[in-house]
């Protein structure tokens, strides 16, 4: 028993001498060259029917271990228990017995999920057979190493998980669970590890959740605007998923959670302000030019008017402080660059706004003043002495009025996001985007609506996400409304709208036939048939004896 790691007899110490027969000689030859001949004759996997079982593939499941195999970058969009965790850990395993002194890192949305994935992995080597089996060097529920020289370790998706590491493979499990800012965090620390050498690999797998950093990788994945091969997998290719198992899944769960989490739609809640249909038609670009937090789509254009929205965050890296300049010179409206930075302070704010507003033919800033925004618009307007900044009065049930500027006690630097205004602003721009008034091709923007969604009487970020952006979409469809709007750039967005539906309304709005008797106002049939004339008077009453 001295040739056992610990006393587990399925592991074999390193330095345990092993002779190899002719016919191991040519199947370890054989596994190495092939992977999915690898898995499908020596991997076993526990199945929650039969437990301990050979790994025997689907068709699928053989052509994602074929191209993580030849391919560098690999990007996979699967629904929920398609075995593709158990596929990727497969291949792990094969690249770290037939591959000397690699290091490949199990990443999950949560330590433990990525913990289980490694002890799949660990099972599957104990039930490999001894000859194929490289000696144990270490061996714990975070990470083993083997004699071969090759290391897996097992870690949640964070900034910090791989840094100062060299890795040869990445595997990123759930991906699309992975919030945001730690997914882009995660990019900017890893990649230098990745791009250092020719053969390392990255493995994305993940069911969608709402249009995120995941759906954005995919996205441009299938435009190839990136190096990733995209892989998507459709539930009807398991084994006795059909027609009936769909109807019964929706039976028991529903049909939006069978769209997520099936169909693998990029949906965000089901209670989003815009309609998820439209949502999904929403398409991002590239900004043609990018800078600490600035997105520009459209350089400024002579002659034209433009229109900046603000919402103001405090700088503490938690909520965004953000903007968005709009061009209102046509209709439809176009967002043609956007601020979005959760670390600038209130102080250094104003003079980026001004900056950008100058640079936009001086244009027009309206800025919401609830908490901090109210320094910010005064800074704004007497230190910065910004020219076109729009001023909020309370003019009695008419709630707030927009301006150039106003004296008196209830006027302010900008609005105050009441109920009132959050309310007609949301409905304005529901109208607004799903009719195509406003064109938005930002995808940190698209990406706040796929998550802003009803909560109880209002609209609001899901939890975890952002609503900054949205909040400054919201603002600008609020103002849109006003009539100052509409003389500053002669664009009455109510009854533009309702010009070009209007042949649409006078169709569903069609009043009822009538249908003429041939007889005049002051003629009437009797009973028997009989035709009898109003008297010259006018007199009716003696009509209802005849009728």
């Amino acid at each position: 028993m001295s040739e056992v790691y610990l006393g587990n007899p399925n592991l074999k110490k390193a330095n345990t001498p092993i002779e190899f027969t002719q016919e191991n000689i040519v199947e370890f030859l054989k596994c190495k060259d092939d992977p999915v001949y690898f898995a499908n004759n020596y991997i076993k996997i526990v199945s929650l029917d039969e437990g301990l079982v050979p790994f025997k593939q689907y068709p699928f499941q053989k052509k994602l271990i074929k191209n993580f195999h030849e391919n560098r970058f690999n990007i996979c969009k699967m629904p929920r228990q398609t075995g593709k965790s158990t596929t990727v850990v497969s291949y792990l395993l094969h690249y770290a017995i037939f591959n000397d002194n690699v290091n490949i890192a199990i990443l999950a949305n949560k330590a433990s999920t990525a913990r289980d994935l490694l002890g799949r992995l660990q099972l599957a080597y104990e039930n490999l057979p001894r000859w194929m089996q490289q000696g144990i060097i270490s061996w714990n529920k975070g990470s083993l190493e083997i004699e071969n020289g090759s290391k897996i370790s097992a870690n949640s998706t964070s900034s910090s998980a791989v840094r100062g590491g060299s890795y040869n493979v990445i595997f990123l499990d759930e991906f699309a669970f992975i919030p945001n800012h730690i997914a882009d965090d995660f990019f900017a620390s890893v990649y230098p590890t990745i791009s250092s050498g020719q053969k390392t690999k990255v493995i994305i797998v993940s069911t969608p959740r709402g249009m995120n950093h995941f759906y954005r990788m995919w996205h441009d994945a299938e435009r190839k605007k990136n190096e990733y091969v995209p892989t998507e997998v459709h539930w009807s290719e398991v084994p006795g998923r059909d027609e009936a198992w769909k109807e019964q899944t929706i039976a028991n769960t529903s049909e939006q959670q069978f769209k997520v989490e099936f169909e693998c739609e990029f949906l965000g809640s089901v209670n989003t302000l815009i309609n998820p249909s439209k949502l999904k038609n929403l398409v991002y670009e590239n900004p043609i030019q990018k800078n600490a937090g600035l997105d520009v789509y459209e350089v400024p254009l002579k002659n034209h008017n433009y229109l900046i929205t603000v919402d103001v965050a405090r700088g503490l890296g938690n909520d965004y402080s953000a903007f968005i300049v709009f061009d209102v010179t046509n209709f439809p409206y176009k967002a043609v660059a956007k601020y979005r930075n959760n670390e600038i302070k209130p102080m250094l704010f104003p003079s980026i706004i001004d900056d950008i507003g100058k640079a936009y033919n001086k244009a027009f800033i309206l800025c919401e003043v609830n908490d901090i925004g109210d320094q910010v618009a005064s800074i704004l307007n007497y230190d910065l002495e910004y020219d076109n900044l729009l001023m909020c009065s309370q003019r009695g049930r008419a709630g707030q009025v927009v301006g150039a500027g106003f004296s008196g006690k209830r006027s302010q630097l900008g609005v105050r996001t009441t109920a009132a205004v959050k309310k007609l602003g949301c409905s304005n721009l529901k109208t607004l985007l799903e009719d195509d008034k406003i064109l938005i091709i930002d995808y940190d923007i698209i990406s706040e609506l796929t998550t802003f969604s009803q909560k109880h009487n209002s609209f609001e970020a899901e939890e975890g996400c952002n609503d900054d952006l949205a909040m400054c979409l919201v603002i600008f469809a609020w103002l849109v409304a006003q009539d100052y709007f509409k003389e500053m750039t002669d664009n009455d967005v109510r009854k533009r709208i309702y010009e070009e539906q209007k042949n649409q309304i006078e169709q569903d709005m069609a009043p009822f036939g009538f249908v003429s008797d041939g007889l005049d106002d002051d003629s009437f049939v009797d009973k028997d048939g009989d035709l009898w004339k109003v008297d010259e008077y006018g007199d009716r009453s003696f009509m209802w004896d005849y009728m």
